[in-house]
């Protein structure tokens, strides 16, 4: 599903972040910077080892922060690390947000014209998934609004019941 937003295309796909050949991933990372499970585990496995000796250099980054490394052996040139939020910790939906967002900059920081999203925060931290849609992609929609040098945005969902959801949360958006 793609949606035009000023001069920027946002699109939605049910596959494996790891995958995709935009200028950069964004993975779901904790605030160590630790590629462990889920999307961080999958990308330290397809990537290789210099994301993780990149990640190490950085030290970590605050939940909503977001840092960025090399993609590796990935198709991606880059991988941009947003910690988002474990649920219950407090003032969530800000930090995912934020996370969202400071992804986004970085992105326009580096003059990259794609990036790729997972559903932050949705896996191990708890986070609930429609909720996790709305803003992430009120965020993105909204940044897509302003100037920018990004082409493309995508929503790249594991598995078709993610995917679903954003799909609903991206057609009220119209």
């Amino acid at each position: 599903m793609k949606k035009k937003i000023k001069n920027s295309i946002l699109e939605l796909i049910e596959g494996d972040i790891t995958d995709m050949e935009t200028d950069a991933i964004v993975n779901a990372a904790n605030a160590n910077l630790i590629l462990g499970g889920g999307v961080a585990g999958a990308i330290a496995r397809k990537g290789g080892p210099k994301i993780q000796e990149e990640c190490n250099k950085i030290g970590g980054t605050f939940v909503g922060g977001a840092v960025i490394t090399t993609g590796g052996n990935l198709k991606a040139k880059y991988v941009i690390h947003a910690v988002g939020p474990r649920m219950g910790e407090g003032n969530e939906d800000e930090k995912l947000r934020n996370a969202t967002l400071n992804s986004l900059k970085l992105a326009d920081k580096y003059n990259l014209k794609s990036i790729a999203f997972p559903a932050i925060s949705t896996g191990i931290f708890g986070f609930p998934i429609k909720r996790a849609a709305k803003i992430m992609l009120d965020t993105t929609i909204t940044y897509l609004k302003e100037k920018t040098n990004l082409e493309k945005v995508v929503f790249c969902l594991f598995g078709k019941d993610s995917f679903d959801i954003f799909k609903k949360q991206l057609e009220k958006e119209q």
